[in-house]
């Protein structure tokens, strides 16, 4: 191989954006921010930064997000990169994208605030800038696919939550209406929660059982093993 060509100039510029779910037991969320500056200043865009010279792209998705929400060990997975010649009118421009999970009832809204960010209800987003909507499209397109096996609602919702919860949650992924019988059957034979003696009562005198995931799921989905085949359980 030539060496040569790795001391031509490239003018490209590598970007890390950040596509932010989080779940308020009601809607599925995306956090957005309005930019500062030009170009496309006062406009709505994913969370992002160019990539310094010294970070990984890994480190440099974490450092993104724990300093806009103040939060460690969020969930983030690379998704895909975007390279499109002219995808960016200023100049060329690599953007690398990250989707991360977040637990709302922990995120500081101060903070969130202070980037002039901003929740919106996933069917309700305003117009975004470049081809950041694509990004959103494919990162919940990959949420889907990852729901399927791994107890993801652990990242979204609280440590405890009633059964309706679990199920808008999972609605609200897949856009999609379950019988609330038959989704209470079909979960709890997976085996993966866990019933509490307490209750919400937030939304009736009677109040519904709270419930969290067993510490072995947690645990194996920590460590990245098992699957629970919710897929064939809900036939998406």
């Amino acid at each position: 191989m030539d060496n040569s060509r790795y001391i031509s100039n490239q003018n490209i510029t590598v970007a890390i954006d950040c596509v932010i779910f989080g779940f308020d037991l009601k809607k599925l969320n995306l956090l957005l921010f309005k930019r500062r500056v030009s170009p496309f200043k006062g406009s709505w865009s994913l969370i992002g930064e160019v990539l310094e010279n010294n970070i990984s792209l890994n480190q440099s998705a974490t450092d993104i997000l724990s300093k806009l929400t103040g939060l460690e060990n969020i969930y983030l997975k690379q998704l895909k990169t975007y390279g499109a010649l002219n995808r960016d009118p200023q100049e060329r421009v690599i953007s690398i994208v990250y989707f991360s999970l977040i637990r709302v009832d922990k995120l500081s809204l101060k903070m969130v605030e202070n980037y002039d960010a901003k929740w919106f209800a996933f069917n309700e987003l305003p117009e975004l800038i470049l081809d950041h909507s694509q990004m959103v499209k494919d990162s919940i397109s990959e949420l889907r696919n990852i729901a399927k096996d791994q107890p993801l609602g652990f990242e979204l919702l609280p440590k405890l939550f009633t059964l309706p919860q679990l199920q808008t949650l999972y609605e609200c992924i897949y856009n999609t209406k379950f019988d609330s019988r038959n989704f209470r059957k079909k979960i709890l034979s997976l085996n993966i929660l866990e019933k509490t003696n307490l209750k919400d009562k937030s939304t009736s005198r009677k109040g519904a059982y709270l419930f969290g995931f067993k510490e072995n799921v947690l645990n194996n989905y920590q460590k990245d093993e098992g699957t629970y085949n919710t897929k064939d359980v809900f036939q998406f």
